[in-house]
């Protein structure tokens, strides 16, 4: 009986699996220059810390989180996303009291949601996310986006689009709500079950919802930008005004509702309008969340941070046709004749890796010309060629496949060789 991979998952294997070590190095550079610190937090977690950070009106919440009871009878849940832990860690490792503030976090790894399985979106995905903790401050929403905004650019997508909105503080969201309610409540029976369980508990996330998207009262829904308050419309003015300092175009929409119930203020998506891409065309999201510190147990502490999927980002590659620097080739390939070069090369293999160079060796015990073919699949620069007379005389021939150019130098030598060549 042969065993398959599980549904929604997927085997990355080498040749694939360098483009995602590009991307991951490329984030992890980009934050060391905005400063953001990796944060490494458990797989998984208490339930309770997704049911109260994420929000139980949640489609995550309500349908898609993996959880199991252990053996200490303890409800456990793998995580769904990264902000909810990030936060715990925030708050249980009292990083509220560091010096420096605010706390700049990032995190990447994978995360479990049980939902149907679809080009660039799976039930094991890899999420990259920052987390902004302990400010305020509308440039530093600004910073935020600028971050997710040049990783996407500097992997090479240009066929991008911001769409942000605002939630509102808590009295703008209050005022906003109860008009919602007073806008769907008349006709709720003709939305799905889903949207009649969340009129009274978030009817916002009405307007999240996929069903009912096309329904006529969604788009005569009342807009949360005409029930923002003073202090909330001079937020979300300040943050377009970052924005245009930092030349980030943008489109503002009324209707953008993150699935998060922990959002506040700026919420924000980035988008791809490649052609081909498929009908999901989000690619990252974020947003403000003041509250969610204190909602887990911490002291009140504002937050914003966004996160994205390298899945769908290799997709958008894929779309957009970007040709990734991905590095190929090896430095050199030993290729040897006789019992004895065989046993040396074995030596001189560690020697070249011991440099810093990238170098292989037969190990099947094929002929000359097969062992060159083997040399051309790995893309070698050199192929060093050694045989039992050479080794006994001290010497190498040593050919830039390039080139084609051969020199037979002496093996003391074939290192330093080889690195000069490097440079």
């Amino acid at each position: 009986m042969s065993i398959s991979i599980p549904r929604g998952t997927q085997d990355i294997l080498p040749g694939e699996v360098e483009k995602w070590q590009l991307i991951e190095n490329k984030a992890r550079e980009l934050c060391q220059r905005y400063q953001y610190h990796e944060i490494r937090t458990p797989i998984f977690e208490h339930t309770e810390l997704f049911l109260r950070g994420v929000g139980d009106t949640t489609d995550i919440v309500q349908k898609e989180m993996y959880t199991f009871i252990d053996k200490g009878d303890r409800s456990l849940t793998l995580r769904p996303e990264g902000t909810a832990s990030t936060v715990r860690a925030f708050v249980e490792k009292k990083l509220f009291g560091l010096p420096s503030q605010p706390v700049k976090l990032f995190y990447m790894g994978p995360m479990f949601r049980y939902e149907r399985p679809q080009a660039g979106r799976f039930r094991q995905f890899v999420q990259f996310g920052v987390e902004a903790l302990g400010s305020d401050d509308p440039a530093i929403d600004a910073e935020v986006i600028s971050l997710a905004m040049n990783l996407y650019k500097e992997v090479g997508l240009e066929r991008l689009k911001l769409v942000i909105n605002s939630l509102g503080d808590k009295e703008s969201r209050n005022a906003h709500r109860e008009a919602l309610v007073n806008h769907f409540r008349p006709r709720i029976g003709e939305f799905c079950s889903d949207c009649q369980g969340r009129l009274e508990k978030n009817p916002l996330r009405i307007l999240d919802c996929k069903k009912d998207r096309d329904h006529e009262l969604m788009k005569m829904a009342p807009s949360i930008i005409d029930y923002l308050n003073e202090y909330s419309r001079n937020y979300f003015e300040k943050l377009q005004y970052y924005l245009g300092l930092l030349d980030i175009p943008f489109e503002v929409d009324p209707n953008l509702v993150r699935g998060l119930d922990y959002y506040n203020h700026t919420a924000f998506e980035i988008m791809s309008d490649a052609e081909g891409f498929g009908a999901i065309t989000t690619l990252c999201g974020g947003g403000r969340y003041n509250g969610l510190t204190e909602e887990i147990g911490g002291p009140e502490t504002p937050g914003i941070g966004f996160a994205l999927s390298i899945e769908r980002m290799l997709a958008a590659i894929e779309a957009e046709g970007v040709q990734l620097g991905v590095a190929q080739g090896i430095d050199c390939f030993l290729v040897a004749l006789g019992d004895a070069a065989k046993d040396y090369t074995v030596g001189l293999l560690q020697q070249l890796r011991n440099a810093g160079l990238s170098a292989e060796r037969d190990y099947l015990n094929r002929k000359v010309k097969a062992q060159f073919k083997a040399a051309d699949r790995l893309n070698a620069k050199y192929v060093a060629v050694l045989g039992d007379e050479e080794l006994s005389n001290n010497k190498i021939t040593v050919k830039k496949m390039e080139t084609g150019d051969q020199v037979e130098i002496g093996l003391d030598s074939f290192v330093s060789y080889l690195l000069e060549g490097q440079k």
